[in-house]
């Protein structure tokens, strides 16, 4: 029965199957128009809701319950962001061990995967090495 209908039943099953898929995504579509409707219409409402009563209380800047003075500018300690950005690397090596650990397990990947692991360690190292030599590892 196939070969009689031809080309036909083939075209007729894929356009049957291109609408399902489609209309899958149509959920997802509708999803996210009531989302962004729903930001839309909380900020709407809060900005007709609100009172507009400026004061210069109201229009000074605020920080942790301590008034301004002098000016906005503050010199920032660079430590924190270097240490910040030293765990992110080392967290990222971290989540990259767990696949290699089980790529390492698995019959005729050893050798090639303790290769590449040491490489990728080494890089590592060689980075923690220059930053310790750069001094970016002293906290003073």
């Amino acid at each position: 029965m196939r070969e009689t209908l031809g080309d036909s039943t083939i075209a007729a099953t894929h356009v049957a199957t291109a609408a399902g898929y489609f209309r899958s995504y149509s959920a997802v579509g509708l999803l996210a128009v009531v989302g962004v409707l729903f930001v839309a219409v909380a900020f709407g409402a809060g900005r007709l809701l609100r009172p507009v009563v400026p004061t210069p209380e109201k229009l000074l800047t605020y920080e942790c319950g301590v008034d301004p003075v002098g000016e906005g500018w503050a010199h920032t300690q660079v430590r924190y962001y270097v240490y910040a950005f030293l765990y992110v690397i080392f967290a990222v090596d971290s989540v990259f061990l767990f696949p290699w650990a089980t790529v390492f397990a698995a019959r005729g990947y050893g050798a090639t995967t303790l290769v590449e692991m040491f490489i990728f360690l080494g890089f590592l190292a060689v980075g923690l090495l220059y930053a310790y030599k750069k001094g970016v590892l002293a906290w003073t």
